[in-house]
């Protein structure tokens, strides 16, 4: 059996930057074609979670504000509005494909504690084998420590709640969907001859030179906290792969184990679970 037949636990991160217009606005097209291709997967009997970004910058959108809050509060009550709209998003689209979605809201303290890691475990297994898609976010609206108050980032760092939730799960790939193809030895926005990284086996002191700094201004998603998401699922025995969330397509040879991005191989290979 190749790794295409392999029924796989997938983790699926989504960053802002994919769910979104570079005008801030909800990008339809990629939602429909994120769900289309995950229900798909589901379809040939793969498990699905989704963590997804974009509570705030949705919020912001739907409340008509001119531009992103500096004040914490205001922040988090737009996230309150954003997921609100982005889980309603995720049911229509879902819905469209036959799929039943659930939604997860953590903190930090819900990850660390033994007992409520355990929780969520249960959960999250229980609702996969009734066939549910779990949607997962930090819960930005009550918990300060996911919102940086900087200029650099306005959102939560979910490349590390991904490959927490990976780990947690047992899955046996993380898909962080970004705006860039993958790791470059360089910032490809700034140099042109910037070569992609395809396989990583170990974080080294020159990837995370490398990494440089944050992402767009949608989102926080720079290259240091998916080096940081690949510590963490590496360790856990968890392939991660790096791919351009503007080519949803690009699931199908992920999950198939094709060369696409750049794949960070784990460091101890699990069994079949």
């Amino acid at each position: 059996m190749d790794s295409s037949e392999k029924q796989k636990r997938i983790v699926v991160k989504v960053g802002t930057s994919t769910l979104t217009w570079e005008n801030g606005s909800v990008n339809l097209h990629h939602i429909d074609l994120l769900a289309r291709a995950l229900a798909d997967l589901k379809g040939m009997g793969h498990e699905i979670i989704l963590v997804s970004s974009g509570a705030i910058a949705i919020g912001v959108g739907k409340l008509g504000m001119q531009a992103r809050p500096d004040e914490l509060r205001v922040k988090q009550a737009a996230a309150a509005v954003g997921q609100c709209e982005m889980m309603h998003l995720y049911d229509k689209f879902f819905g469209e494909y036959g799929q039943v979605v659930a939604q997860i809201l953590l903190t930090g303290e819900d990850v660390e504690d033994p007992l409520r890691a355990a929780s969520l475990y249960a959960t999250f297994t229980a609702l996969m084998e009734l066939g549910c898609i779990p949607i997962v976010n930090e819960n930005d609206s009550v918990s300060s420590a996911e919102i940086e108050t900087g200029t650099a980032k306005v959102l939560g760092d979910n490349d590390t709640l991904s490959a927490v939730v990976a780990s947690l799960c047992n899955a046996d790939l993380l898909i962080l969907l970004s705006d860039i193809d993958g790791l470059y030895d360089d910032d490809p926005r700034q140099n042109a001859q910037a070569t992609l990284i395809r396989r990583v086996e170990e974080i080294t002191p020159a990837l995370r030179e490398a990494a440089g700094g944050t992402g767009t201004w949608r989102g926080t998603g720079g290259m240091c906290t998916k080096l940081a998401a690949a510590e963490t699922a590496m360790a856990a025995g968890v392939d991660m792969v790096i791919a351009n969330g503007g080519q949803m397509h690009l699931l199908y040879d992920i999950v198939a184990g094709k060369e696409v991005g750049t794949r960070f191989v784990a460091c101890k290979k699990k069994g079949v679970s």
